[in-house]
């Protein structure tokens, strides 16, 4: 498996700039305030007619990872808005009132999981972690998890990033390492068997995001992560 360079992007000229770097997927938020809240429908299909790029959408209204009866059927109409504005997939992750993953909520909101999507980084906020992995298991059409293993971000939870990955090899294929991602921790997550990357500020010069994505930026990762997923130390 190639590797994959997912870049978070906030219009329509970032997502070009990460297309003419190499990514692979772009998550499109509406600010980054939070950790990154949704975008208008407008502004997913502003993106969509700028480039062809995979895109997947933030479905996340507030501060935290709950959620509640009221705002689940306003997140189930934005889902449909961003689909048919021509997002490719959604990009979202609610945690119960115990810091468990909430299955209903996500369940309700994935459908009969007929659209790809990412569970964010809630994970890392839950209680126990291995129960958090059984559980997102088992949810329709998910094929990714954003994650650093850690609330605090990869600085913190590479170890046991690496440590999940090596002992079940679907685990390690669900990970998407983002957080915090550093070029040096590339390798040690390649070699474990993780394949997927994700990066925002480091796009940008300055790791502001009052930049702009830079295409140079995304290419240095994208030549980092071709080489050390083909030839991933040890091999």
């Amino acid at each position: 498996m190639a590797g994959l360079l997912e870049v978070v992007v906030l219009q329509a000229a970032d997502a070009e700039n990460a297309a003419d770097g190499g990514a692979d997927r772009v998550e499109l938020v509406g600010t980054m305030h939070s950790g990154g809240l949704s975008p208008e429908p407008a502004l997913v299909e502003t993106v969509r007619r700028a480039t062809s790029v995979q895109l997947r959408v933030m479905l996340r209204l507030r501060d935290g990872f709950g959620t509640d009866g009221g705002e689940t059927t306003r997140l189930k109409g934005l889902a449909s808005a961003y689909l048919d504005a021509g997002a490719d997939g959604i990009v979202m992750g609610y945690l119960n009132g115990l810091s468990q993953v909430d299955l209903e909520v996500c369940t309700e909101l994935a459908g009969d999981g007929g659209w790809p999507w990412t569970f964010h980084r809630a994970i890392d906020s839950a209680l126990d972690g291995t129960k958090a992995w059984r559980d997102v298991r088992t949810l329709p059409g998910l094929d990714q998890v954003l994650t650093s293993g850690s609330a605090r971000g990869l600085r913190y939870g590479l170890d046991d990033l690496i440590s999940r990955a090596r002992a079940d090899r679907e685990v390690g294929r669900l990970i998407m390492a983002g957080g915090g991602l550093a070029p040096e921790q590339v390798p040690w997550l390649a070699q474990a068997g993780i394949r997927s990357f994700h990066i925002g500020s480091p796009a940008r010069p300055g790791r502001s995001y009052k930049a702009h994505v830079d295409p140079a930026l995304v290419r240095s990762w994208r030549r980092l992560i071709d080489s050390e997923v083909r030839h991933p130390p040890g091999t």
